[in-house]
């Protein structure tokens, strides 16, 4: 579990966060949604430890992240696994290269033993062994995702970052990967965190959501509570879209 605790942060004299509290919990899909420019970013950034709040706290199940010493701040980092908005492969490196190198970075195994936890991690994303010797250009954007996934958990870590994961992707493609990361959160028991704004996406995985509204926490529920949430902030995001004015019409009857 992750725990925010009253967390303000600026940008010279521009305040982006405005004390925000938050539980992101462990075993499920939390996401942080809003439009752009409400924040969102910032307070996944500001809980990775990428930029340093002003004040408040980040807890990391009970750790607090600006209390860590440096060596605890990178033992902590193996705890952490990332999925960049672009996927962020190296070309340079075959497919399973790329899932091998935080293995190469932090893991204490030989090589052998970092060859068959790659292909372990590539083979639970769904991805056959003839992809493996090609580099990242030569395969689709979906496929991409799935060895970006396949990288993030290659160090079994606790916690899962996904920064507009869907970003590029096709409808079909996007639910895939959606279903992915919740069934890797579900099976290896992770604290999920997803940056995003596709409604398709929330309705699909949304188990636990904190929405960033103007630097604020706006409202927290679920994928279940969202059409009956009778919440401001939450309706200019959410029914900005005529397609979904129209399903909350049908589900409110």
């Amino acid at each position: 579990m992750i725990e925010v605790r009253n967390l303000n942060k600026s940008f010279e004299t521009k305040q982006v966060l405005f004390d925000i509290s938050a539980t992101f919990m462990h075993g499920h899909v939390n996401q942080i949604i809003g439009q752009s420019g409400s924040g969102k970013t910032v307070l996944m950034k500001s809980v990775i430890g990428l930029f340093r709040a002003e004040s408040g706290e980040v807890l990391y199940d009970g750790r607090n992240l600006s209390a860590m010493s440096e060596k605890e701040v990178k033992n902590l980092r193996r705890e952490v696994g990332m999925l960049f908005q672009g996927s962020a492969l190296f070309d340079s490196m075959s497919v399973l290269g790329n899932v091998m190198f935080p293995l190469e970075m932090f893991a204490d195994m030989t090589k052998a033993e970092m060859e068959r936890r790659a292909i372990f991690c590539l083979e639970r994303v769904d991805l056959k062994p003839t992809a493996f010797s090609l580099s990242p250009s030569e395969i689709s954007g979906g496929m991409q995702k799935r060895v970006a996934i396949a990288r993030a958990i290659a160090l079994n870590p606790k916690y899962l970052f996904c920064d507009e994961p869907n970003s590029g992707l096709d409808p079909v493609t996007s639910l895939v990967i959606d279903k992915l990361i919740q069934d890797i959160t579900h099976e290896f028991n992770i604290t999920t965190i997803v940056n995003t704004h596709d409604m398709n996406s929330i309705m699909e995985t949304g188990e636990n959501i904190i929405l960033i509204d103007k630097g604020h926490v706006g409202w927290t529920g679920s994928k279940d509570t969202i059409f009956t949430a009778k919440n401001e902030a939450l309706e200019h995001f959410v029914f900005a879209s005529e397609l979904y004015k129209q399903v909350k019409e049908v589900m409110t009857r």
